[in-house]
């Protein structure tokens, strides 16, 4: 169980730090542990940023962050989608090593089991206060299609080390369209209970797909048309909410507010926050301020917000004399998509904008684009600034590289994909890993090293079948680019290299996945 790991494993290095300060300047600033903040972004292409590139959109504040630290540009997701990829970034295991980590809908069960170390429990155990905010798809409760949406769940993200969430439970575009404030429905309308299904609708409620006229803010392009919340169509079917549904407009600022409070409220002693945004995540309604803002439409001025967002905690940290000592980590859950099942225009008014940036593909392929990811760490002069390093990273190692940060062991049998990388990660060391493992359409089996990228035989559909036009980059033989000579992988060298193809297989074959 974790409760014995986190004891009988941590209890004694947790008696070797320095005690918590509750009273005065922020003990973060007097012991020397900083607080840490993981900014994961949701859909957010290597492109979309203009400090690694794009022109079409402007992002500030997140250029500052990455003038003031380092910036990486070999960094990836352990996934091509976000359930996994978000599993692999907390737990420091490879989502392929337990079933039901797919795209998880609104109703499923909590994906990570409460006995499951993950990486909030390195920082509770070291001491700091624990929070995550914002789009959370790992699913809420102990068993799918069970939940009791108008009183407590029973498994949260406080069986997993956090000692608050303010989250939604998926992704905007699945319901239940709620926010989930410490196991409960916040701002919970008695009035009018809250009832979730993603196999049948309710009785008299309709759907975008048979009442088209009431999609007043998005239309479906492809899917999204069952439940109708806010002028627009979902992913399953609910009924109720009242005064508890979000307002699409308002996701970003309620999240980053509550985040902010959060921070001034714990800002004497060391914390750790999981703030995940869902821009660019469809369906794109950014706040009415930022409209008109972009060439780029809705999506464009969904990066805009998120960059605001971006601001609005740092100027948090500003203001309670924090941001010298708090390490911020940015980063995205996957590559990016344009259509994902909303007539918004992203496609038409992209333009000469390349949101995977040089890399082929984009969200759920197995090519680059659906895996690397903007990785960004400042805020602390431990890290170097105004770096940019190419050391290959993986965000599976958050686990391992928070414990050497605060200085704990990790209990044995937690974390078993992740190692400790903070001398890279700081910018201080130009090597990270020799090769990273990420997956893609159809459970694909992807492995990246300085030099190459490998594919395994993965037979399947040349495009997303569903409607995102992405390529899949399934093949029935092996796939081996070379990095540094064909970055948009448009030549296999599989045939050529026969000795780097055994060599990646035999890698595969030793991490025994399934």
């Amino acid at each position: 169980m974790k409760k014995s790991l986190t004891l009988a494993t941590l209890a004694t290095a947790s008696a070797a730090l320095p005690a918590l300060a509750h009273h005065g300047q922020p003990s973060g600033a007097r012991d020397g542990r900083p607080n840490v903040i993981v900014i994961l972004a949701d859909d957010l292409g290597y492109g979309d940023l203009s400090c690694y590139g794009a022109t079409r959109v402007q992002t500030p504040t997140v250029d500052s962050l990455a003038r003031c630290g380092t910036r990486f540009t070999n960094a990836h997701a352990c996934a091509a989608t976000s359930t996994p990829s978000r599993y692999g970034l907390l737990t420091g295991e490879y989502p392929l090593r337990r079933r039901g980590t797919d795209v998880a809908a609104g109703n499923a069960g909590m994906i990570i089991p409460p006995e499951r170390y993950t990486v909030a429990d390195v920082f509770r155990a070291a001491g700091y206060h624990t929070a995550a905010f914002g789009k959370w798809h790992l699913g809420l409760g102990s068993r799918t299609a069970e939940q009791d949406w108008n009183g407590q769940l029973d498994q949260t993200p406080a069986d997993l080390g956090f000692d608050y969430h303010y989250i939604m439970a998926a992704t905007a575009d699945r319901v239940p369209c709620v926010y989930i404030e410490n196991g409960r429905v916040a701002n919970y309308d008695a009035s009018a209970p809250i009832y979730v299904d993603y196999r049948r609708n309710f009785p008299g409620e309709p759907t975008g797909r048979t009442h088209p006229e009431l999609l007043t803010k998005q239309r479906s392009s492809h899917g999204h048309d069952q439940a109708i919340v806010g002028g627009i169509g979902r992913i399953g079917y609910m009924k109720g909410g009242g005064r508890a549904l979000w307002r699409d407009e308002d996701i970003a600022d309620s999240i980053a507010a509550h985040a902010v409070r959060f921070i001034h409220e714990h800002r004497e002693a060391p914390f750790f926050l999981y703030f995940c945004t869902n821009d660019v995540h469809v369906p794109r309604m950014p706040h009415e301020r930022f409209r008109g803002k972009s060439p780029m439409g809705l999506r464009g001025e969904a990066i805009l917000q998120f960059d605001e967002t971006v601001r609005q905690i740092t100027d948090a940290l500003r203001a309670e004399g924090l941001a010298d000592n708090t390490m911020i980590i940015l980063t995205s859950d996957n590559g990016p998509v344009l259509d994902d099942g909303y007539d918004d225009r992203a496609v038409e008014l992209a333009g000469d904008h390349r949101p995977g940036g040089p890399f082929r593909g984009g969200k759920y392929s197995s090519f680059e684009a659906g895996s690397v990811v903007p990785f960004i760490v400042c805020g602390t002069d431990r890290v170097r600034r105004g770096h940019v390093s190419n050391a290959l990273l993986s965000q599976v190692d958050l686990t391992a590289t928070m414990a050497a940060l605060v200085g704990l062991p990790l209990p044995e049998g937690a974390a078993p994909d992740s190692r400790p990388y903070l001398s890279a990660w700081m910018g201080r060391e130009r090597k990270g890993r020799d090769w990273a493992f990420k997956t893609g359409h159809l459970h694909s089996h992807i492995l990246r090293t300085q030099q190459w990228t490998y594919i395994a035989p993965k037979p399947g559909p040349a495009i997303i079948p569903w409607g995102p036009v992405i390529e899949t980059g399934c093949a029935d033989g092996p796939q081996l680019y070379s990095v540094r000579r064909d970055v948009g992988q448009l030549k296999n060298v599989a045939d050529q290299q026969p000795r780097v193809v055994s060599q990646m297989q035999e890698i595969l074959e030793n991490l025994q996945l399934p």
